[in-house]
């Protein structure tokens, strides 16, 4: 039995968030084989993993969001046209009408250029039609190519040869939604989607900031991944999200509430108890952490210059910013100038670190993203006793505060999200306080071993992959 992992942009290649949950899943399941099915950009970053895979891992496979033509069209004659049936199917999906997916999985997996289908006459006039009926107040070659654009990674997509498995478990809706949804038209096998933020919301964020794309396009961007998550919500077995707000944002974008089931975190709480403490230099420093990939979504500069107000008030503070900072190389290079800029001294880039070496030392943490789902790192924190300075995004507020029904107390202090006076008057209280860290640390402590334990999360994917496999799947093999 076989379990095929679909995630895109994370693991292997990338550390930390879901990338770590998925290698902590994995090895919470140590008799089950793994297969990796993992959405790149494109083939230069082909087996540039960034984690020592598991020994239950048995295979990576890779599909490019980019990628040449490898279809000899001189060899093989004259472009692909579509019949009847796959012509309807095309222009429903673009049209965005209720599409035949099953047509599309057909035609993809043939032997075809993907070129021939972006450049043939029959999505020319698919996308004259889409024009004229919603889009003539732009100008047409610019339209056709940026259709091109948007529909050439999903037919890349949907041309990946998937390996065979028994469940693929799909770490978001989007384009690994759809390898996800292939499969199991073309094996039969279960599918279950978990979303550790919501997937067409966390991208509708990034398109309306984004400056590479204005005006309509940006509308058709969103549109596209909306349609993506409605086809991994129909055709999945089961959907889990972390916490409820997120359960009820699915249900709100399509996903029948019958397929729902919250599934929150799950850390070694004891990986991180009895961890080094403070050297002899850093005894008189106010040691705040950072645990975060050094990317535009965690919100870096706003932590930076919140910090510099409150070392102002508290100069014996010290921030250590802890994770890489070649995932964006040029938002980096920008926060590096302005710590520069700003003159703040005891600003500490680490790069990449194991989080225990680090972590005993800190005497609270800090997010300062502005979308989350519920961060390993908050749990991280708590296993080692430190409070929690967090934006009010994803589940953090509950994760400081408590869930319904927890009466623990509170673990840290919130705030809004890009509020730099907030942030820092954060850091100032809790700087000020080592009684009201102590206490905070234990609430946060108690949460986690409570709630938040890998075991736990073991226990209920236990149950969910049985519940996928069916009555008569051969789940034993789980235990």
């Amino acid at each position: 039995m076989k379990i095929c992992i679909v995630a895109e942009g994370c693991y292997p290649y990338v550390v930390g968030g879901v990338s770590g949950w998925i290698n902590s899943m994995i090895k919470a399941f140590p008799t089950v084989d793994f297969q990796i099915l993992a959405i790149i950009s494109d083939r230069s970053q082909s087996g540039k993993f960034q984690y020592q895979l598991p020994d239950n891992v048995t295979e990576v496979y890779e599909a490019y969001l980019e990628d040449v033509d490898w279809r000899d069209i001189r060899r093989q004659g004259a472009r692909r046209r579509l019949d009847k049936r796959e012509y309807a199917a095309m222009r429903s999906v673009i049209m965005g009408e209720h599409t035949e997916w099953e047509v599309l999985f057909e035609l993809f997996q043939e032997d075809l250029s993907i070129d021939d289908i972006l450049m043939g006459e029959d999505f020319f006039r698919i996308v004259e039609e889409c024009y004229d009926k919603n889009y003539s107040q732009v100008v047409f070659s610019d339209f056709l190519w940026t259709m091109r654009s948007i529909y050439l990674p999903l037919f890349l997509i949907l041309h990946t040869t998937i390996p065979k498995a028994d469940i693929y478990h799909c770490v978001a809706t989007g384009y690994a939604g759809v390898l996800g949804s292939m499969a199991k038209h073309f094996y039969g096998a279960g599918l279950l989607i978990s979303e550790h933020g919501i997937y067409t919301r966390e991208r509708e964020e990034e398109i309306l900031k984004a400056t590479w794309v204005n005006g309509i396009y940006k509308n058709i961007w969103i549109e596209q991944f909306r349609k993506m998550s409605r086809l991994a919500y129909d055709k999945a077995d089961v959907v889990t999200a972390l916490f409820g707000h997120a359960r009820q944002l699915q249900i709100e974008l399509g996903c029948p509430m019958r397929k729902t089931r919250l599934t929150p975190n799950g850390i070694v709480v004891k990986n991180f108890e009895g961890l080094p403490g403070k050297s002899a230099e850093e005894q008189d420093y106010i040691q705040i952490g950072a645990v975060l990939r050094v990317t535009p979504i965690k919100d870096v500069k706003t932590m930076i210059r919140a910090f510099a107000f409150a070392k102002e008030k508290v100069p014996n503070l010290r921030l250590f910013i802890m994770g890489p900072t070649d995932e964006d190389a040029e938002y980096a290079k920008e926060c590096f100038e302005l710590v520069e800029a700003l003159e703040v001294p005891d600003v500490i880039f680490t790069g990449r670190i194991q989080v225990r070496d680090y972590l005993g030392r800190m005497d609270f943490t800090i997010l300062t993203s502005i979308s989350e789902g519920q961060p390993l790192t908050i749990l991280e924190s708590y296993a080692a006793g430190k409070p929690v300075i967090s934006t009010d995004v994803g589940n953090c507020r509950e994760l400081i505060y408590g869930e319904e029904g927890d009466e623990l107390g509170t673990a840290g202090i919130l705030t809004h999200i890009m509020n730099t006076q907030e942030i820092s008057e954060a850091m100032v209280t809790l700087a000020g306080s080592q009684p009201m860290r102590e206490q905070m640390g234990q609430v946060g402590y108690r949460r986690v071993r409570q709630y938040y334990q890998v075991e736990q999360m073991r226990q209920k994917y236990h149950e969910i992959y049985k519940e996928v496999l069916g009555k008569d799947g051969e789940w034993k093999w789980l235990v």
